[in-house]
């Protein structure tokens, strides 16, 4: 299977983003990907090298309305514009009782603002073409509502209720719009060591991040007049 588009991953170089961008990538894509530190970038698309499709990288923060402007200014540039969005990159965060109204704030505008304007710039090159998907990364969270992570539930569940608004507006062009949220996957934001992880694994109280990965490839693989709108993926004993 071949998936000849070009899309822009958020939060594309570490974790979970990493794993979408080289299995896109390995499907002859043409992906974009974004991050804050250039060293993580450059490893990605390292690890992208020699796959069908093409991969490209800018370093930017999604917090701020400048790191917006120049990753799509960019994607116009060496893309030529967009068929996909994947809005993954988010911060990690605990309760509201911790840190600043600062520190809030940029957690909300990296991991809900950030999805928002993302949409609104790609929505305005996909609507041209009457084709698109826009393919929301959440999280369980905004269903589990942990107790002593008030502030990270709440921008999971802003961009839960987002996704489902959304594909009310975005349908009726044309444009798919498809929300994953997992359980507890293998990543930076999840505490312990790698061993610790790999035995959370073994004993399915973890999934590797590349199983979202396939996930996004499921959304992206499926016919034109069929939505994939929501998938819940966790592991089989993280009993929630």
């Amino acid at each position: 299977m071949e998936i000849g588009k070009r899309i822009l991953i958020t939060g594309g170089t570490t974790g979970i983003g990493r794993e979408i961008a080289i299995l896109l990538a390995s499907k002859g894509a043409k992906v974009l990907i974004t991050g804050r530190h250039q060293e993580q970038i450059d490893e990605t698309l390292n690890a992208m090298d020699g796959a069908q499709g093409s991969g490209y990288g800018i370093a930017a923060d999604l917090a701020e309305e400048a790191g917006i402007r120049k990753i799509f200014a960019y994607a116009d540039q060496e893309l030529g514009g967009l068929n996909c969005l994947v809005n993954n990159a988010a911060l990690a965060y605990q309760s509201i009782m911790e840190g600043s109204y600062k520190d809030w704030q940029y957690i909300v505008n990296t991991n809900l603002l950030g999805y928002m304007a993302c949409v609104h710039e790609a929505v305005k090159r996909m609507e041209t073409a009457g084709e698109g998907h826009i393919i929301n990364i959440g999280s369980m969270s905004a269903d589990v509502r942990e107790s002593n992570s008030s502030v990270y539930v709440a921008t999971k569940s802003g961009i839960q209720g987002f996704s489902e608004a959304l594909r009310k507006e975005l349908n009726p062009k044309g444009i798919k719009v498809s929300l994953i949220e997992p359980g507890a996957v293998d990543t930076d934001m999840q505490e312990g060591s790698e061993e610790e992880k790999l035995q959370k694994i073994a004993n399915q109280e973890m999934i590797p991040a590349r199983e979202i990965a396939a996930a996004v490839l499921y959304c992206l693989d499926q016919p034109k007049h069929t939505d994939i709108v929501n998938i819940k993926i966790r592991p089989h004993l993280q009993l929630i």
